[in-house]
């Protein structure tokens, strides 16, 4: 392949898709970056392919099955290429995620390109994230029935965290230890585990920020057992003005997310201070997360689509160049770090 439409798929068309999380991938060291880049594109270009609603579930669903096995190996179906450009790429609104779907055969041949391990670790970071993308498909109605399904106990969202971005953590941990040898202080099981509790943590977040839009699309994440516990069922989720009668139950998530965003202050921790980074580009990440919860837990209409807690790029900007004079440090990152879940415990 070119190395001209290489690097087009790795900086600018991973910058128009990626927004926030391509300043991370910016900042990681030169070794990891591409991997990681290249999984992202995948997994975004079959997430774009699973969430176009204009095409029934169904076709959607053969669509992404097709990627997956293609992306694994198991079959050299070049027809898939030509089939995600004509069913999917025209059907999209914003000309970044167009370009990525009808750049998917480039973006297979970079695959192909990797080494052995790199390649056989991007192919199963992408494997497990489209698992999460058939959970949704096969669990939730067609977004236009009008009905809402609700996930059925914790156990489930915390299945479903796993496979959309607790998976995301184990993969960063193994693409570090692969790129940067000696360089965690330790045990690749114990950062394994905290790197999948970090990824939870994330998609936790986003559970909770998303929650009255994904409603809208008949998706409740939010489980029927937790639910029932707080006198609660979906459709009550759907009245914004239910937001105070609901929030007993978003306290209740809120803690389980912290307890997950400590491991990820402690993933982070385990990274010397002389990688700054990579620590960067995961302090970042936990920085914004915090920062979206503290403005969820102030949010008195959290159930309120138009009224969602979202950081806003001046507040990504500000907290980026203040986190220059904080990594280098270990007391400074914890205390950045418990300073903000301080202030969302003080709101329970």
């Amino acid at each position: 392949m070119p190395n001209q439409t290489r690097a087009f798929l790795l900086g600018p068309l991973l910058k128009g898709v990626s927004r926030s999380f391509y300043l991370t991938l910016r900042v990681l060291p030169a070794g990891m970056r591409d991997p990681i880049a290249l999984a992202y594109l995948l997994a975004r270009a079959a997430d774009t392919i699973a969430d176009t609603s204009l095409i029934p579930p169904g076709q959607r669903l053969a669509l992404l099955l097709s990627l997956r096995e293609r992306i694994n190996g198991t079959t050299c179906d070049d027809a898939l290429i030509q089939r995600v450009a004509e069913e999917v790429a025209g059907q999209q609104i914003q000309s970044d995620e167009k370009v990525l779907l009808e750049s998917l055969g480039p973006a297979l041949d970079v695959l192909s390109q990797l080494g052995d391990p790199d390649r056989a670790a991007v192919s199963g970071i992408v494997s497990t994230l489209t698992d999460g993308m058939e959970f949704d498909l096969r669990t939730f109605p067609d977004e236009h029935s009008g009905q809402i399904v609700a996930l059925n106990e914790y156990a489930d969202l915390d299945r479903y965290t796993y496979l959309v971005a607790g998976c995301v953590g184990e993969f960063w941990t193994t693409m570090t230890y692969a790129h940067l040898p000696g360089t965690l202080k330790e045990r690749p099981d114990v950062m394994a585990a905290r790197g999948v509790r970090f990824g939870k943590a994330l998609q936790m977040t986003n559970v909770l920020r998303d929650c009255g839009k994904d409603l809208r699309i008949g998706r409740c994440y939010l489980p029927q057992t937790l639910l029932a516990r707080h006198g609660l069922d979906a459709r009550d989720l759907l009245l914004p003005a239910n937001s105070m009668r609901a929030r007993p139950l978003l306290i209740e998530l809120l803690r389980k997310a912290l307890d997950h965003f400590r491991a990820a202050l402690d993933y982070t921790l385990a990274i010397p201070a002389y990688a700054v980074r990579l620590r960067l580009a995961c302090l970042w990440p936990i920085l914004i997360g915090l920062d979206t919860l503290i403005l969820l837990a102030q949010n008195e209409a959290w159930l309120d689509p138009q009224k969602v807690s979202k950081v806003t790029r001046q507040q990504v900007y500000r907290m980026i160049a203040s986190s220059l004079l904080v990594a280098p440090f270990d007391s400074r990152v914890r205390s950045a770090v418990e300073a903000r879940i301080a202030q969302i415990e003080a709101r329970f």
